[in-house]
């Protein structure tokens, strides 16, 4: 993350999003952005029957959102993108182009989400402005219709509206304290922050908020009320921890989250929870519980004279997404930041590159939300946008994928379908090109499979025992893999058996996930692991299941027989309790062999067991 301060300007994390889903009913009695909130019947009324509308409303984040969010452009240095300073971009002016953009272009393939993003509140000198009961209000320069105005604008084009906030109570808000808070007798701004007046966010930009204190929920209420009556869809909370490169009491923030989850459903509107950014995976089970979608990592974009570049910071996310997949599914997904590949020149990226990301971001059922400036898409951007079998792919019932094989240069990705298919991505992440197959054996299955070419809408035929293309660098495909074959059988060998060889530090562990409950683990510094008498019928390369457990990415060098040794790159099974597995190859003869781990000079992921097909 960069080290500048929100208060000061927007951190490059800023983009961050948390939005949180509970479905309603009718919008709760708020006024306007230029009117005070006023405690009404209405008021009372419509939090009666939220209960009731919940039950009957469709459910938020029943797949993963689509829809375009400023901060790109806001964040780029391309020429004229922020012609009156740094973040100028973010007008009522250019929020109205891009919505009218995304009605004509994009609506119709399901992008239908309108986010704007940090600063609404600030001026360009970043000098913020707050109603008398210290919540953000709309600067009238950037806004001069209002909040709610520009809501309606986009409700008439039937897309959605979101809006942006950052956790705690800004500084600029306490006014020492004397702000009174609305529809809150007797509390003020002093009544809901700690009285050392500690910091939190991402940024420090804010204090941190007391829940012991009765007032404090009723500030996050009153904010909830005051974006619901606007008429937001769609709440971005930023800055949110542990995560936003900070950790500790201080920057723990999942009671702010819970209390806006809170507040969202007693205002009378449906409103989804998205959180922002580089969540902490300890606390995945509090981002499911009271949100919609949680961003996995740091911003995409760059900073830079384009909008994103691929090592600052599209490549992270192979890396870093295998570890969250599990917790991605209906009402919370998994959200990979903002998908910039409408224009090649604006994107900073290539042809090779762009496709890539997108696949990705298809597979792991990321939120499709482009920061693209949608009046400028180029042909091939707006191909990779609306391809409809990928969309499918990110919106339909497949589940997410995760790597199939080790997060090598040369990655297999893949999930299988409910139909029995699978989906399957091949990525070449090197700088040169590079052949990538996809084995049937690993997923499986043996023999023959049909084919689709997803992004070229094409089918290959019926292919025999994997699936190969030359990729360039950057490069990807992605296919729909329909099994013609047979299930393959394996034979299976415990880590903790005591027919294995252990030397150096590796020993034998309980672990509740793994089978046997039993792994190896303390695999460092010269630990290694053999497994002796591993037996194949004929000669050939097989396809090796690994199950291990990995908190974080680690390598391993793995061999048969003694041989050269091969080190892969295991990804994270997301924590020390989780097992996953990968495949790898290893050229067998007949007869009885040795496979074996090796952690060398460095730290190896626990290993679970093998399983060794029974034909190559």
């Amino acid at each position: 993350m960069r080290s500048s301060s929100y208060s000061a300007m927007p951190a490059r994390t800023l983009r961050a999003a948390v939005v949180l889903a509970l479905a309603a009913g009718a919008v709760a009695a708020v006024p306007t952005a230029h009117a005070e909130p006023t405690a009404s019947p209405a008021t009372t009324a419509t939090t009666a029957t939220v209960a009731k509308a919940a039950t009957t409303a469709p459910a938020l984040a029943a797949k993963p959102y689509m829809g375009w969010s400023s901060w790109s452009m806001q964040s780029s240095k391309y020429p004229g993108l922020n012609p009156d300073g740094d973040y100028s971009y973010l007008t009522e002016a250019n929020v109205t182009e891009q919505t009218d953009a995304l009605a004509a272009k994009l609506k119709k393939y399901g992008y239908e989400y309108v986010n704007i993003d940090a600063g609404w509140w600030r001026d360009n000198a970043w000098k913020p402005e707050y109603d008398q009961y210290a919540r953000q209000k709309a600067d009238p320069k950037r806004f001069p219709d209002g909040m709610k105005a520009v809501a309606d604008r986009i409700h008439s084009k039937g897309l959605k509206a979101g809006i942006y906030l950052p956790a705690g109570l800004e500084k600029e808000a306490y006014n020492d304290g004397r702000s009174p808070i609305w529809n809150a007798d007797g509390c003020t701004t002093a009544d809901i922050v700690y009285g050392d007046l500690r910091t939190t966010n991402g940024w420090d930009s804010s204090y941190k908020l007391d829940f012991s204190r009765p007032c404090t929920q009723k500030y996050i209420d009153s904010q909830a009320q005051l974006i619901a009556g606007w008429g937001y869809d769609f709440l971005k909370l930023d800055g949110v921890g542990p995560g936003s490169g900070k950790s500790g009491d201080q920057y723990d923030n999942v009671a702010d989250v819970a209390a806006w989850n809170k507040a969202i459903a007693a205002s009378g509107r449906a409103i989804h929870l998205e959180l922002s950014w580089s969540l902490d995976i300890g606390h995945a089970a509090d981002w499911k519980k009271y949100s919609n979608g949680w961003r996995i990592d740091t911003d995409v974009e760059c900073y830079c004279n384009t909008l994103v570049s691929w090592e600052n910071s599209v490549d992270d996310r192979w890396d870093d997404a295998p570890g969250w997949t599990r917790h991605a599914g209906p009402g919370g997904w998994n959200d990979l930041d903002s998908l910039d590949v409408g224009s090649g020149e604006m994107d900073g990226l290539t042809k090779a590159e762009r496709q890539s990301y997108a696949t990705l971001w298809a597979i792991a059922k990321s939120p499709l939300f482009t920061g693209d400036d949608l009046t400028r898409l180029d042909s091939y951007g707006l191909s990779l946008l609306t391809n409809k079998e990928v969309i499918a792919v990110n919106q339909g019932d497949t589940p997410p994928a995760r790597p199939l094989t080790p997060s090598d240069p040369q990655q297999v990705w893949a999930a299988k379908n409910p139909d029995g298919s699978y989906t399957v991505a091949l990525f070449n992440l090197a700088d040169k090109p590079s052949a990538v197959s996809a084995s049937w054996a690993s997923l499986g299955f043996t023999g023959k499979a049909a084919v689709r070419d997803l992004w070229n809408h094409e089918s290959l035929g019926t292919l025999t025992d994997k699936v190969t293309e030359a990729l360039p660098a950057h490069g990807s495909r992605l296919f729909t893999v329909t099994p013609r074959g047979q299930a393959l059988s394996f034979t299976g060998y415990e880590a903790e058996s005591p027919a294995n060889t252990l030397a150096g530090n590796a020993s034998v562990a309980d672990c509740s996930a793994c089978s046997g409950a039993k792994k190896v683990g303390n695999l460092y510094l010269g630990g290694k692991l053999t497994f002796n008498d591993i037996t194949v019928p004929k000669a050939g390369t097989y396809q090796v299941r690994i199950a291990y457990v990995s908190g974080d990415a680690r390598s391993v060098a793995v061999s048969a027989d003694g041989g050269g040794a091969v080190t892969h790159k295991f990804p994270s099974t997301g924590d020390w309790g989780t097992a996953e597995t990968v495949t790898v190859p290893l050229t067998l003869k007949a007869g009885s062999h040795t496979i074996t781990f090796d952690s060398g000079n460095g730290y190896a992921p626990d290993i679970d067991r093998i399983d060794v097909p029974k034909s190559s």
